[in-house]
């Protein structure tokens, strides 16, 4: 009975997580459009850190699960990246084949390979502190900013392709006070959902012997990264290959810098040696090299054989990491 229980929150906290970073999105993109804030830097920013929302709330909830709780959140953050790259990056491969802009090769891959380097010196010795949490997190309003900056320079964001703007921003602006409640409902609505989520996740795993750094990077990192799977799946299938190549570099991205930076000023969190320069965390370095080398390969285009490459190396490590288990 308490197996069924945890089950139920932990898919029930999946879907709240899910629809909750809908509304949150909703109603901040709304009450930007009030206060005439552009919206290509509403698309850039405020769109941008909602689709993130699930593994933020998930690991600062995870971060107050006690002295184990780090490992999860920081187990989080690395299985949701490698997630992002191979799972996601994978399937949305097998549908059409992905074309990545030679700008996006250039700087925004570089960019999330330089950001998961940075994590190496903070990790090593077992903690983050929160200096060392603000560091990311000022670190990622520089990079926001840039690429907001840049994105200026080259051309306007479209915010009439799908999965950017729900359909219903696009029809019409919602009145001030209907923003404001759809705001507050989805921070609600993402605390109780990464809440429920967690207690879930963690249940089950402990029923069934996992550790909690393997919950981490399996059942909480699979369950937040199901917002960025069918966002991309949607874009692939309506040809958008932009928005499919944005979400996942992104949004890992946004977990290296947002996610463990915001988790770690809520409460500074201790980590396992595994995720301090070992096989988990090169297994996340290695990821985003793999994604690029094979756009490389394929001169900016990431085909099915690829695509097949990356689910089974990502179910090769998940299964390495369920017979580790530590």
């Amino acid at each position: 009975m308490n197996v069924v229980i945890s089950l139920l929150a932990l898919v029930g906290g999946i879907i709240l997580l899910s629809k909750c970073a809908n509304v949150l999105v909703t109603g901040s993109v709304n009450l930007a459009k009030h206060f005439g804030i552009p919206p290509m830097v509403i698309g850039l920013t405020i769109v941008a850190m909602g689709t993130s929302a699930p593994e933020v709330a998930a690991s600062i909830a995870a971060v107050f699960q006690g002295p184990l709780g780090g490992d999860i959140a920081i187990g989080n953050v690395f299985g949701s990246n490698i997630a992002n790259l191979a799972l996601v990056g994978g399937v949305v491969v097998l549908i059409r084949p992905l074309i990545i802009p030679t700008r996006t090769l250039r700087f925004d891959v570089v960019i999330m390979l330089a950001v998961s380097l940075v994590l190496w010196p903070i990790l090593r010795d077992l903690n983050v502190t929160r200096l060392e949490a603000l560091f990311l997190l000022i670190l990622f309003l520089i990079i926001t900013g840039w690429t907001v900056f840049s994105a200026k320079s080259t051309r306007p964001l479209d915010l009439t392709a799908p999965n950017i703007l729900p359909p219903d921003i696009l029809s019409h602006s919602q009145p001030l006070n209907r923003s404001v409640v759809f705001i507050i409902v989805g921070l609600i609505g993402l605390a109780l959902g990464a809440k429920l989520a967690v207690f879930g996740a963690i249940r089950i795993g402990e029923s069934i012997g996992m550790s909690k750094a393997v919950i981490g990077l399996s059942i909480v990192a699979i369950g937040t990264s199901l917002p960025e799977l069918v966002t991309c799946v949607v874009a692939a299938l309506r040809g958008h290959d932009d928005i499919s190549v944005g979400n996942l570099v992104g949004s890992n991205i946004f977990n290296t810098l947002l996610v463990t930076g915001v988790a770690g000023v809520t409460r500074p969190f201790q980590v396992s040696p595994r995720f301090a320069g070992g096989d988990d965390y090169w297994a996340m370095v290695t990821a985003g090299f793999v994604f690029l080398a094979l756009a490389l390969l394929g001169r900016g285009t990431i085909g099915k054989k690829s695509g097949i490459l990356l689910l089974v190396g990502y179910a090769g490590y998940m299964t390495y990491t369920f017979a580790q288990n530590a």
